[in-house]
């Protein structure tokens, strides 16, 4: 049996928040319940909304939370580099391997084009129809426009096992269409770069919110184009406002840096988040570490969870 190999992977994109350090949480628990490897990867790919300055925080604020890891951007590995930003050589070997094979094409289509030939699909995703697959495009057209490419979906149903979200299904092809795996200005789409990253750094299970189970079919037949092995996936309830939105970067009186600058405690922000998660009975002050012998997937609650403000610890 392998190693688990887990993995914590944010984007710098502002301070981390309470949603952030729950799934961070439960994610390092599975790992450190299983004996295994936590990796920390930075996600710096979009250089339009990245910034250093969050990616030195966020490892800071993982630390204060009494969160480590094995691997990273700032202890190394054998899988180095950790920062999105420096593997995009990694990504465009697995494009072409993906055009090699005849599953990649041009897509020059305007934002108002896609709004006004797609129909909504699942979770007000809108569903590609196929247009650039379809049509010979004039010179002019190509030579105005930097493309998008897109993965030539093929059809059937990609299903998987989640272990907390239980068994899921989807028609790509019906529901989504044909996704963008890199976009006109040349990035990487998150799909792809997950998958690669995924992939090449040997990590056998993923714990993230389950704002992404709509993500994960596209990133499984990824996975299988490519001739890769998936990891296993784990999808657990957001924490939402008391307005019913998810946690954001915006909210900052919920950044882990502003709660411990108003002096709330590293173990009174995990004593809150393990209540929450239904690893303890009342919200106390608690350490990461004297968590995990206590972990269990099952023990999970299932629907989106209310943060209270100020939160009561």
């Amino acid at each position: 049996m392998r190693t688990m190999r887990g993995r914590f992977a944010p984007s710098p994109t502002g301070e981390i928040h309470l949603g952030n350090a729950w799934t961070a949480l439960l994610a390092w628990l599975q790992v450190r319940a299983a004996g295994g490897t936590m990796v920390l990867r930075v996600e710096d790919l979009d250089p339009d909304r990245s910034r250093p300055e969050y990616g030195e925080q966020l490892m800071v604020d993982m630390k204060w939370l009494g969160l480590d890891w094995d691997e990273g951007p700032d202890v190394g590995g054998c899988y180095a580099p950790y920062c999105q930003a420096e593997r995009r050589g990694l990504y465009q070997a697995a494009l072409e391997r993906l055009a090699a094979a005849g599953l990649v094409y041009s897509c020059y289509c305007t934002r108002a084009e896609l709004v006004a030939s797609a129909p909504h699909g699942s979770e007000n995703e809108r569903v590609y129809t196929g247009i650039c697959r379809r049509r010979k495009l004039d010179d002019a057209r190509q030579v105005i426009r930097h493309p998008a490419l897109r993965l030539a979906v093929p059809p059937g149903e990609t299903s998987f096992s989640d272990l907390h979200a239980g068994f899921r299904s989807q028609d790509i092809s019906r529901e989504i269409g044909d996704f963008i795996v890199r976009r006109s200005d040349g990035i990487h789409a998150y799909q792809l770069a997950v998958v690669v990253d995924d992939a090449a750094m040997n990590i056998t299970h993923v714990l993230r919110g389950d704002d992404l189970l709509s993500s994960t079919p596209r990133q499984l037949l990824l996975y299988r184009l490519l001739g890769l092995k998936a990891p296993v996936f784990t999808h657990v309830p957001l924490l939402i406002d008391q307005e019913g939105h998810r946690l954001s970067k915006r909210q900052q009186a919920l950044s882990i840096a502003a709660l411990r600058e108003r002096g709330v405690k590293a173990e009174s922000i995990i004593g809150y988040l393990a209540w929450k998660a239904g690893l303890l009975e009342r919200c106390q002050q608690v350490k990461a570490s004297e968590l995990i012998a206590g972990f269990a997937i099952d023990k999970l609650p299932s629907g989106q969870l209310i943060v209270e403000y100020p939160l009561p610890v």
